[in-house]
């Protein structure tokens, strides 16, 4: 079989790497689906840098709190009253004058000065799939490639630190669908946790193990594969090398405390939600708490076709919750100013209530919250029109908001980098940030 490898089609090829890394490295936390999901057809050529000087970050770490399904703007932060397509929510007052959100947000609208909403965010696609892959990479998904998520591009672009044993990069409760590291090495893929109440999973030394014996059998397989990695030096081999290496530091490293919820005081676990969303948050902040540089919380349960009216109180409760426990704890603990807590959906929900008494699928105008980070607080950046049917003033596309987030971070948004097949694309695509949130 070894003989025949050379000749296998890229995706057999990736395959079999995918099979090896995951009989092998025996760690769940390391999505091989996702290490060797890149563009192969050729060499990567080198980044190229930007002309001019770069903005100076105001954000080290970004928390990403996905809203998946589809959030209905009307419903929650473009709740302004008077619209008959608001259906049954009401405007509730906020901290800041002329500032209103949905009645299902009481504990945000209490810290409204700390936040700004985006609320003429567009896009063009209203399929789910699509629509998640445009707004964590701010390219359209076609079947030639797969693009960088934004968490990966911070890597790349501000470089992997190999000092640490902590990953940089981590999705928690996320899908099996994320764009990961796309084309990048596989080093600046995400590290998924699929329970944050679980942690980091399969991450102890085997109790059978003991002494100098877990080592020594580290030793042996790299003895064994020693001889397979230079008569096939490819990438794909060499990236499932250097993730083994990554998995067995982090076994054996102190900073394992750091995905431990338990931790955590039971009253302040509380405070966020018992739910996988809540733990969730308050996982992120452990984590930016221990440097770690970009982390993505999801949260699904927003596509509401029907009935919504009996559904978007827990589910938007259980998002008031927690996020306002992460605003307030950052703050609390000083990490909010560097840190940049980021809210979006894939796109928004129709004005119009359906038949079923649900709304639909409207990409035509949705909202975004972003907070920290050097965001300027108590502001609202454009606006949808009299139907919330599409932007009215200061429209806003899927690469302008995350040009936006860039920015926060000190990105070079004109640098660009080169996918192995020669082509060139950018952090943000060709994304604008909106620089008047800041300040």
């Amino acid at each position: 079989m070894l003989e025949r490898l050379p000749r296998l089609d890229e995706f057999s090829r990736r395959t079999f790497m995918e099979y090896a890394a995951q009989s092998m490295l025996g760690v769940t936390a390391l999505s091989a689906s996702s290490l060797f999901a890149a563009d192969t057809k050729s060499k990567a050529a080198p980044a190229k840098k930007a002309a001019g000087p770069v903005t100076a970050a105001t954000a080290d770490h970004v928390i990403y709190l996905f809203m998946t399904g589809a959030m209905s703007h009307l419903d929650t932060f473009d709740c302004i009253g008077g619209r008959e397509n608001e259906g049954s929510t009401k405007p509730s007052s906020t901290k800041v004058a002329g500032i209103t959100l949905g009645e299902w947000l009481p504990s945000l609208s209490k810290l409204s000065d700390q936040f700004s909403i985006v609320r003429s965010l567009h896009t063009e696609t209203a399929d789910h799939e699509k629509g998640r892959y445009l707004m964590r990479t701010s390219y359209p998904e076609i079947a030639s490639i797969r693009h960088p998520g934004l968490g990966s591009w911070m890597m790349r672009l501000q470089g992997a630190r190999k000092d640490r044993s902590l990953p940089d990069n981590i999705v928690i409760n996320g899908d099996n669908r994320h764009p990961g590291a796309g084309f990048l090495e596989p080093v600046y893929t995400p590290v998924p946790i699929g329970d944050p109440n679980a942690g980091l999973q399969n991450t102890k030394q085997p109790e059978y193990l003991t002494g100098g014996s877990f080592r020594t059998r580290l030793d042996l397989v790299d003895k064994f594969d020693t001889s397979f990695r230079k008569r096939y030096p490819q990438k794909q081999v060499e990236a499932y090398s250097e993730f083994y290496k990554q998995a067995t530091a982090l076994m054996q490293s102190e900073d394992l405390k750091a995905f431990d919820l338990n931790e955590e005081k039971k009253e302040d676990r509380e405070k966020y939600g018992m739910d996988r969303f809540g733990q969730g948050c308050m996982l992120a902040r452990r984590l930016v708490e221990n440097d770690v540089k970009f982390v993505e919380v999801t949260f699904g349960n927003w596509d509401m076709h029907t009935d919504i009216y009996d559904k978007i109180g827990d589910t938007a409760g259980n998002m008031d919750r927690a996020v306002a426990a992460l605003l307030e704890d950052l703050k609390t603990r000083g990490l909010l100013k560097r840190t940049m807590v980021v809210l979006v959906s894939e796109f928004g929900r129709t004005p119009k209530i359906n038949q079923n008494s649900g709304r639909d699928h409207h990409p035509g105008v949705f909202c975004g919250m972003l907070a920290g980070g050097g965001i300027r607080g108590g502001m609202v950046w454009g606006s949808s029109d009299k139907q919330g049917h599409l932007p009215d003033k200061d429209p806003v596309t899927v690469s302008d908001f995350n040009a936006t987030i860039a920015h926060g971070l000190g990105l070079p948004l004109e640098e660009e980098v080169f996918s192995r097949s020669g082509r060139p694309f950018k952090v943000a695509h060709d994304g604008k940030p909106v620089t008047k949130l800041f300040g």
